[in-house]
């Protein structure tokens, strides 16, 4: 499972690639998604690689996430007493492990696929330039969780 961040803005995007950032829901900048590892989704990461940041998410971080800034659709914060009424898991700790597993999704609960994230403390280190190149934008592994820690 990826860990899918906006980065960039709006501003002169080419259209298929804004195409794909709607696709993956990805509509303003610091809004962060859940996708799924597969090559039809990695094909669409490569395609938006200049706007967006992407890694791989541990079920401890996506549990933080979820509690922190997971919202319900009417816009109330996701609890463990709402999961546990909802679903077959008992807390945030037992669903953010099924979503890993691609045992259920988020939406199967009517939680918001999107997390909408603050700024990042410190600020990004170059929003125009690939994490290779000491930048934001890219393939990022583990280290999108140091990214999304920031923006919590």
């Amino acid at each position: 499972m990826f860990l899918v961040i906006r980065v960039r803005g709006t501003t002169g995007v080419i259209q298929k690639i804004a195409d794909t950032l709607d696709m993956l829901r990805l509509n303003r900048i610091n809004h962060a998604v859940l996708v799924e590892e597969n090559p039809s989704y990695k094909g669409m990461l490569q395609k938006g690689k200049d706007y967006i940041t992407w890694g791989e998410i541990t079920p401890e971080f996506l549990a933080k996430m979820i509690a922190k800034r997971g919202k319900i659709v009417g816009g109330k914060a996701v609890t463990d007493e709402y999961v546990a009424e909802n679903s077959d898991y008992a807390n945030i700790e037992e669903l953010a492990n099924a979503v890993i597993n691609s045992e259920v999704k988020l939406a199967d609960l009517d939680i918001k696929p999107v997390f909408r994230l603050h700024p990042p403390r410190k600020g990004y280190e170059d929003i125009r330039l690939s994490i290779n190149e000491g930048g934001s934008l890219g393939y990022r592994g583990e280290e999108i969780e140091d990214l999304a820690a920031k923006m919590l």
